[in-house]
């Protein structure tokens, strides 16, 4: 049995310590929200926070964690600059098929968690490997612009 903070809750699984976090948030738990990409961390679909840090959890094995916070999109909108973050995803239409959303969402916030004001090359560096396959980039980055600019 493991035992994990999750979103702020305690959570204990029955799951095997090299079992990817990914698929014990997914099949394990029913947090559906973080996505399957590719499998081998270079996509960024499966993002999630790790005490405040974007990591893929694809390859993350669960029993690395310890008592380490993990974060999902789940309850990303809780966190001030994940609402702000939402907002502006939704009013520049950023999501086109929206599989990435999750995990930029997630790389996203972390940014602004740590650069409350962000240029171009601190976006372009906290994005990198977050892969959209329909090409939202120019509305991703003016959301991250967007709710960095709100009060």
């Amino acid at each position: 049995m493991i035992n994990l903070s999750i979103n702020g809750k305690m959570a204990t699984v029955d799951a095997p310590a090299d079992m990817p976090l990914l698929w014990v948030l997914r099949d394990l738990l029913g947090l559906t929200g973080t996505k399957f990409g590719c499998g081998i961390a270079q996509c960024g679909a499966c993002t999630v926070h790790l005490d405040g840090m974007p990591v893929r959890s694809c390859l993350l094995p669960v029993g690395t964690i310890g008592a380490r916070a993990i974060t999902t999109i789940e309850s990303i909108g809780l966190t001030p600059n994940g609402a702000k973050l939402q907002k502006a995803w939704l009013e520049l239409e950023v999501i086109q098929c929206g599989y990435c959303q999750s995990g930029q969402m997630m790389s996203a916030t972390a940014l602004l968690d740590e650069i409350p004001h962000p240029e171009d090359p601190d976006i372009d560096a906290a994005m990198a490997g977050n892969i959209c396959r329909c090409g939202t980039y120019v509305r991703i980055r003016e959301a991250i612009k967007r709710a960095a600019s709100e009060a």
